[in-house]
């Protein structure tokens, strides 16, 4: 897939077939909307393309209003959000940034510098709650109406439903934020995951006698927080995951607030990787199953035994699983 950060790149297509939309998550509805527009892209020999912004529209207004609890719990990081546009076939897509000056811009000026003059979209599928331009204000009709005069055919998706449910964003924040990753895991198609590559923290975790693995998640409200049982791909050459117990937050015990990492303690390190030799490396972390919340402890001798009992629950939930 070719990465693009603006539509004023020689690199980009010189025509596609477009979706446009945060793809926070990329769920479900989101997995069966690219596989339309991928068809679509395929049938009438273009490349598909993926319009999607960072930050999140609702970042930028919380953050403009100085409200930042009503910006959306973050699903995934960017780069999550690029991997799976990527594994759903996606050829090319646009990260566009979200300031002032995109949210003040007119729909017609949207669809004339934007669709028509960036990207020189051929056909454009979107949502069925799309809306565009400052203050929302364009809509489905008035975009169907701007292809049938400015050469783009416009189509619609309906709402994707899964036991009767709609596939959303916000359900999956909802089954996050509740800590019900069985939920969570049917409406993504897939256990609820994080990457990067592992940085240095500050080292307690040896000290402990519980050495992690440290991802930042850099949102400052991820949808999901806690303790969780995980399998962490990427540290052996088979690609076999390793199991473990993972927090993700910001360290009640040891800062009280501070930046979200991923912190996760494998029960079987490969001996292979050495001492140091997770570091650097761009790992994947499956969040399966949450214990519990996380916790202020009043030592650091309380936090010790509190994780002890994390792996210890941790591995009577595995034992369970096939």
């Amino acid at each position: 897939m070719l990465l693009f950060r603006g539509f004023h790149h020689p690199g980009v297509a010189p025509a596609c077939a477009l979706t446009i939309g945060n793809f926070d998550g990329v769920h479900r509805g989101h997995q069966a909307m690219l596989a339309l527009l991928r068809n679509e892209a395929q049938h009438r020999g273009l490349p598909s393309c993926v319009l999607t912004f960072e930050p999140h529209p609702r970042d930028h207004f919380a953050s403009r209003t100085g409200q930042a609890d009503r910006a959306p719990a973050r699903i995934s990081t960017l780069r999550d959000k690029l991997s799976e546009l990527e594994r759903c076939g996606v050829d090319q897509a646009i990260v566009v940034p979200f300031n002032d000056r995109f949210a003040g811009q007119a729909p017609q000026a949207f669809i004339d510098e934007v669709l028509v003059r960036g990207l020189r979209a051929r056909y454009v599928l979107v949502g069925d709650d799309f809306c565009f331009g400052a203050r929302r204000a364009g809509d489905y009709a008035m975009l169907d109406a701007a292809g049938q005069a400015q050469g783009f055919d416009v189509a619609r998706m309906l709402s994707y439903e899964v036991r009767g449910l709609r596939v959303s964003s916000s359900a999956v924040r909802d089954a996050l934020a509740a800590g019900d990753m069985p939920r969570a895991q049917s409406l993504l198609g897939r256990p609820y995951s994080i990457s990067g590559h592992v940085v240095h923290g500050q080292k307690l975790g040896r000290d402990l006698g519980f050495r992690t693995l440290n991802l930042r998640f850099p949102h400052t409200r991820p949808a999901a927080m806690g303790i969780f049982v995980v399998q962490v791909h990427g540290l052996t050459p088979d690609e076999q995951p390793i199991t473990g117990v993972a927090s993700l937050g910001v360290r009640p015990t040891v800062e009280g607030a501070g930046r979200v990492l991923l912190e996760t303690h494998c029960f079987d390190w490969p001996e292979a990787l050495g001492s140091e030799g997770g570091y650097g490396r761009c790992i994947r972390v499956d969040l399966l199953h949450k214990l519990h919340d996380e916790r202020r402890y009043d030592s650091l001798d309380a936090l010790r035994d509190g994780i002890a009992q994390d792996e210890v629950d941790a591995r009577a939930w595995l034992a369970t699983k096939p």
